[in-house]
Protein backbone atom coordinates (compact mmCIF):
# COMPACT_ATOMS: atom_id res chain seq x y z
CA UNK A 1 0.00 0.00 0.00
CA UNK A 2 1.36 3.37 -0.97
CA UNK A 3 1.92 5.95 1.72
CA UNK A 4 2.71 8.67 -0.79
CA UNK A 5 0.77 11.82 0.09
CA UNK A 6 -1.56 13.11 -2.61
CA UNK A 7 -0.55 16.30 -4.32
CA UNK A 8 -3.38 18.82 -4.33
CA UNK A 9 -3.57 21.58 -6.90
CA UNK A 10 -5.19 24.97 -6.65
CA UNK A 11 -7.68 25.87 -9.39
CA UNK A 12 -5.04 28.21 -10.81
CA UNK A 13 -2.44 25.42 -10.97
CA UNK A 14 -4.98 23.11 -12.63
CA UNK A 15 -5.81 25.71 -15.30
CA UNK A 16 -2.13 26.33 -16.01
CA UNK A 17 -1.54 22.59 -16.56
CA UNK A 18 -4.81 22.02 -18.42
CA UNK A 19 -4.27 24.86 -20.88
CA UNK A 20 -0.96 23.29 -21.97
CA UNK A 21 -2.11 19.66 -21.96
CA UNK A 22 -2.71 17.55 -25.07
CA UNK A 23 -5.68 15.78 -23.46
CA UNK A 24 -8.56 16.95 -21.27
CA UNK A 25 -8.79 16.50 -17.52
CA UNK A 26 -11.50 17.49 -15.12
CA UNK A 27 -10.73 19.00 -11.73
CA UNK A 28 -12.43 18.50 -8.39
CA UNK A 29 -11.30 19.75 -4.98
CA UNK A 30 -7.60 19.81 -5.76
CA UNK A 31 -7.33 16.72 -7.96
CA UNK A 32 -7.18 16.26 -11.73
CA UNK A 33 -8.92 13.36 -13.44
CA UNK A 34 -8.06 12.39 -17.03
CA UNK A 35 -11.03 11.91 -19.33
CA UNK A 36 -11.46 8.78 -21.42
CA UNK A 37 -12.55 8.71 -25.05
CA UNK A 38 -16.18 7.99 -25.93
CA UNK A 39 -17.79 5.15 -27.85
CA UNK A 40 -19.45 5.39 -31.28
CA UNK A 41 -23.06 5.71 -30.04
CA UNK A 42 -22.06 8.42 -27.54
CA UNK A 43 -20.42 10.50 -30.26
CA UNK A 44 -23.32 10.10 -32.70
CA UNK A 45 -25.84 11.17 -30.08
CA UNK A 46 -23.71 14.12 -29.00
CA UNK A 47 -23.38 15.36 -32.59
CA UNK A 48 -27.07 14.77 -33.39
CA UNK A 49 -28.11 16.70 -30.30
CA UNK A 50 -25.69 19.60 -30.78
CA UNK A 51 -26.73 19.88 -34.46
CA UNK A 52 -30.44 19.94 -33.58
CA UNK A 53 -29.93 22.60 -30.92
CA UNK A 54 -27.69 24.72 -33.12
CA UNK A 55 -30.18 24.62 -36.00
CA UNK A 56 -33.07 25.68 -33.78
CA UNK A 57 -31.08 28.41 -32.01
CA UNK A 58 -29.47 30.01 -35.06
CA UNK A 59 -31.64 33.15 -34.98
CA UNK A 60 -31.80 33.42 -31.19
CA UNK A 61 -29.35 34.89 -28.66
CA UNK A 62 -28.14 31.44 -27.56
CA UNK A 63 -24.96 29.55 -28.42
CA UNK A 64 -24.26 25.80 -28.43
CA UNK A 65 -20.90 24.29 -27.60
CA UNK A 66 -19.79 20.71 -27.30
CA UNK A 67 -17.49 18.80 -25.00
CA UNK A 68 -14.41 20.99 -25.49
CA UNK A 69 -15.93 23.90 -23.51
CA UNK A 70 -14.82 23.79 -19.90
CA UNK A 71 -17.36 24.93 -17.30
CA UNK A 72 -16.48 26.12 -13.82
CA UNK A 73 -19.22 24.86 -11.57
CA UNK A 74 -18.07 26.56 -8.39
CA UNK A 75 -15.10 28.57 -7.30
CA UNK A 76 -13.90 26.03 -4.76
CA UNK A 77 -14.06 22.80 -6.60
CA UNK A 78 -15.27 21.57 -9.96
CA UNK A 79 -14.10 22.29 -13.49
CA UNK A 80 -15.70 19.95 -16.00
CA UNK A 81 -16.44 19.38 -19.69
CA UNK A 82 -20.18 18.71 -20.20
CA UNK A 83 -21.09 16.95 -23.45
CA UNK A 84 -23.21 19.86 -24.69
CA UNK A 85 -23.71 23.33 -23.22
CA UNK A 86 -26.12 26.06 -24.28
CA UNK A 87 -25.68 29.59 -22.99
CA UNK A 88 -28.35 32.21 -23.65
CA UNK A 89 -27.44 35.85 -23.52
CA UNK A 90 -23.88 37.03 -23.10
CA UNK A 91 -21.46 34.24 -22.15
CA UNK A 92 -19.44 34.93 -19.01
CA UNK A 93 -15.91 33.57 -18.75
CA UNK A 94 -13.44 33.07 -15.94
CA UNK A 95 -10.81 35.27 -17.61
CA UNK A 96 -9.66 36.75 -20.91
CA UNK A 97 -8.72 33.30 -22.27
CA UNK A 98 -12.47 32.64 -22.79
CA UNK A 99 -11.99 28.89 -22.29
CA UNK A 100 -13.89 28.46 -19.00
CA UNK A 101 -17.62 29.25 -19.08
CA UNK A 102 -19.40 30.43 -15.92
CA UNK A 103 -23.08 30.76 -16.95
CA UNK A 104 -24.54 27.74 -18.78
CA UNK A 105 -28.32 27.78 -19.33
CA UNK A 106 -28.66 24.13 -20.39
CA UNK A 107 -26.22 21.30 -19.69
CA UNK A 108 -26.49 17.95 -21.45
CA UNK A 109 -24.66 14.80 -20.44
CA UNK A 110 -24.70 11.78 -22.75
CA UNK A 111 -24.64 8.82 -20.39
CA UNK A 112 -22.37 5.83 -20.83
CA UNK A 113 -21.95 2.79 -18.64
CA UNK A 114 -18.90 4.27 -16.91
CA UNK A 115 -20.35 7.79 -16.31
CA UNK A 116 -24.09 7.25 -15.76
CA UNK A 117 -24.05 6.96 -11.98
CA UNK A 118 -21.84 10.04 -11.55
CA UNK A 119 -23.70 12.16 -14.15
CA UNK A 120 -27.12 11.52 -12.63
CA UNK A 121 -25.95 11.69 -9.01
CA UNK A 122 -22.99 13.61 -7.70
CA UNK A 123 -22.36 15.66 -10.85
CA UNK A 124 -25.97 16.87 -10.89
CA UNK A 125 -25.58 17.80 -7.21
CA UNK A 126 -22.62 19.97 -8.22
CA UNK A 127 -24.49 21.55 -11.14
CA UNK A 128 -27.68 22.46 -9.26
CA UNK A 129 -26.34 25.53 -7.38
CA UNK A 130 -25.33 27.21 -10.68
CA UNK A 131 -27.69 30.20 -10.77
CA UNK A 132 -27.74 30.34 -14.57
CA UNK A 133 -28.60 26.66 -15.00
CA UNK A 134 -32.27 26.23 -15.96
CA UNK A 135 -32.24 22.69 -17.38
CA UNK A 136 -30.22 19.49 -17.17
CA UNK A 137 -30.66 16.80 -19.80
CA UNK A 138 -29.46 13.20 -19.51
CA UNK A 139 -29.36 11.18 -22.76
CA UNK A 140 -28.55 7.47 -22.61
CA UNK A 141 -26.12 5.99 -25.12
CA UNK A 142 -27.10 2.43 -24.09
CA UNK A 143 -30.84 2.60 -24.91
CA UNK A 144 -33.50 5.09 -26.00
CA UNK A 145 -33.92 7.22 -22.88
CA UNK A 146 -33.91 10.97 -22.32
CA UNK A 147 -34.47 12.60 -18.92
CA UNK A 148 -35.03 16.31 -18.39
CA UNK A 149 -34.73 18.26 -15.15
CA UNK A 150 -36.13 21.81 -15.24
CA UNK A 151 -35.54 24.34 -12.45
CA UNK A 152 -38.77 25.68 -10.98
CA UNK A 153 -39.27 29.23 -9.60
CA UNK A 154 -38.99 27.89 -6.03
CA UNK A 155 -35.61 26.25 -6.81
CA UNK A 156 -36.95 22.69 -7.00
CA UNK A 157 -36.43 20.56 -10.11
CA UNK A 158 -39.21 19.09 -12.27
CA UNK A 159 -38.45 15.70 -13.83
CA UNK A 160 -39.74 14.16 -17.05
CA UNK A 161 -38.52 11.06 -18.92
CA UNK A 162 -39.06 9.82 -22.48
CA UNK A 163 -38.14 6.34 -23.75
CA UNK A 164 -39.54 5.85 -27.25
CA UNK A 165 -38.33 6.94 -30.69
CA UNK A 166 -41.85 8.30 -31.25
CA UNK A 167 -41.50 10.67 -28.27
CA UNK A 168 -40.37 14.27 -28.31
CA UNK A 169 -39.34 16.70 -25.61
CA UNK A 170 -39.54 20.46 -25.14
CA UNK A 171 -36.65 22.38 -23.60
CA UNK A 172 -38.35 25.53 -22.25
CA UNK A 173 -35.11 27.15 -21.06
CA UNK A 174 -33.87 27.51 -24.64
CA UNK A 175 -37.16 27.25 -26.55
CA UNK A 176 -36.26 24.06 -28.42
CA UNK A 177 -38.20 20.93 -29.32
CA UNK A 178 -36.35 17.64 -29.71
CA UNK A 179 -37.62 14.48 -31.38
CA UNK A 180 -35.95 11.40 -29.92
CA UNK A 181 -35.82 9.87 -33.41
CA UNK A 182 -33.53 12.75 -34.42
CA UNK A 183 -31.32 12.38 -31.34
CA UNK A 184 -30.87 8.66 -31.97
CA UNK A 185 -30.54 8.86 -35.76
CA UNK A 186 -28.10 6.17 -37.02
CA UNK A 187 -27.55 4.79 -33.50
CA UNK A 188 -27.69 1.00 -33.46
CA UNK A 189 -28.36 -0.69 -30.11
CA UNK A 190 -28.17 -4.25 -31.42
CA UNK A 191 -25.32 -6.33 -29.95
CA UNK A 192 -22.14 -6.38 -32.06
CA UNK A 193 -21.42 -9.37 -34.25
CA UNK A 194 -18.77 -11.70 -32.76
CA UNK A 195 -15.34 -11.23 -34.26
CA UNK A 196 -14.27 -13.86 -36.76
CA UNK A 197 -11.67 -16.10 -35.23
Amino acid sequence: MSTQPKTYLTPEQYLEIERKAEFKSEYYQGEMFAMAGARWAHNLILLNLASELRQQLRSRPCSVTSSDMRVRVNAKGLYTYPDVVVVCGEPQFLDERRDTLLNPTLIVEVLSESTEQYDRGRKFEHYRPLESLAEYLLVSSERVSVERYTRQPDGSWNYIAKASLEDSLDLPSVGCHLALADLYEKVDFSPPEPAAG
